[in-house]
């Protein structure tokens, strides 16, 4: 599994805690065999993604491939550069997903929290602005809302160099 989302953040250290819990499950049999698990141990499907048990209010965000809600990453996160380990016991492995599409994911969406997850990534991560940048306008071409996607990319970098104006003057 490849922690996506609020869920990577939170792992990183860099969030205190998340709305639901996120991850990846890249390969079609591991899903099959996480969801078999999860209905043998009470929970039911909530959302078109989502997991939760009747009396708990944790839902899990289990999302097959490469794909994060509507967002399809360019690669597999099980890709070299698609994630970094956090994790492993015996029978399951936790990573975290790279930054740049953990940034494009959460900017695809655009909501408030969203911005502030990847500027607290900016801030907290040795991101590479130019790789973003390049990989967020590829990964946006396959987007039904381009524009939108790309209007979220510039918000995104707007308010990060603000807050990078804002810190020099302290």
């Amino acid at each position: 599994m490849v922690a996506c989302g609020g869920t990577a953040l939170t792992l990183m250290g860099h969030k205190e805690s998340t709305q639901d819990v996120g991850f990846l499950v890249p390969r079609a049999g591991e899903y099959k065999r996480l969801v078999d698990f999860l209905k043998k141990a009470g929970y039911r499907q909530a959302t078109q993604y989502g997991w939760r048990r009747e009396s708990e209010t944790i839902l899990f965000d289990l999302y097959l491939g490469k794909r994060i809600y509507t967002t399809e990453l360019l690669t597999s996160p099980l890709t070299r550069q698609g994630h970094r380990k956090w994790h492993e016991w015996n029978k399951i492995y936790v990573g975290i997903l790279n930054q740049p599409d953990l940034i494009i994911s959460k900017m695809f969406r655009g909501a408030e929290a969203d911005i502030q997850d990847s500027l607290a990534l900016l801030a907290k991560e040795k991101v590479d602005l130019e790789k973003l940048k390049q990989r967020y306008r590829e990964t946006a071409q396959y987007e039904i809302g381009e524009a939108k996607v790309l209007r979220n990319l510039n918000i995104l970098l707007s308010r990060w160099q603000k807050e990078a104006v804002h810190e020099k003057r302290k």
